[in-house]
């Protein structure tokens, strides 16, 4: 698939003023500050769709972009930061719980980790939530730039084998660097192959 219009529809907290459920949409979700704005903008060729920022924790609202009038892209609060306060703390998870229970159009969800880092207990507790609620999801591993191609493979499987402590088997899985490129291919074309399995007429 190839990205030729991405164009901003709405930021909002409430969940019933979201775009009508017409659409395939797709939502991208992750621990503040693990590059979730330059991945959005590297899928979408777009450099200042979603706004980055030096100060984790910026996106607070749920974004909605329509790419080529045909499905939408979500850019969900992050998660996890410790300098945002309790009371915005609370206010995230309520955002993304309802909006992720809510939207019957959602397809699948992103969940971004770091390759750099061992499985964060946040972020398994959370797929291990959305695979209780039966919501489909994949992983992407980020800024695989910033690891050589050895020490890449053996944080992936390092990440594999804690997954596995809990799962039967592992969530699917695409590997990224929004400086490369790495994983734009392959994200957009599952996208795309869903999309023609999915009618919202």
């Amino acid at each position: 698939m190839k990205v030729n219009t991405a164009e901003f529809i709405i930021s909002n907290s409430d969940i019933t003023r979201c775009p009508k459920a017409n659409m395939p949409e797709y939502a991208f979700i992750g621990r503040s500050n693990v590059g979730k704005s330059s991945l959005i903008n590297m899928l979408t060729n777009h450099k200042g769709l979603a706004k980055i920022s030096g100060k984790p924790g910026k996106t607070q609202l749920v974004n909605h972009f329509l790419i080529n009038k045909e499905w939408y892209l979500v850019d969900l609060p992050g998660y996890g930061y410790a300098k945002v306060s309790k009371n915005l703390k609370s206010g995230f998870s309520k955002i993304i719980y309802s909006y992720i229970e809510s939207r019957e159009n959602l397809l699948n969800l992103f969940v971004l980790v770091d390759a750099r880092h061992d499985a964060q207990q946040i972020d398994l507790n959370f797929m291990e939530w959305l695979n209780g609620k039966g919501i489909a999801f994949s992983i992407i591993f980020t800024k695989a730039d910033k690891l050589t191609k050895r020490k890449l493979a053996d944080s992936i499987e390092a990440y594999k084998q804690q997954m596995l402590v809990r799962w039967e088997e592992m969530p699917p899985y695409v590997i990224s660097s929004s400086s490369s490129g790495m994983g734009q291919e392959e994200i957009l074309n599952f996208i795309e192959e869903t999309n023609k399995i999915v009618s919202f007429k």
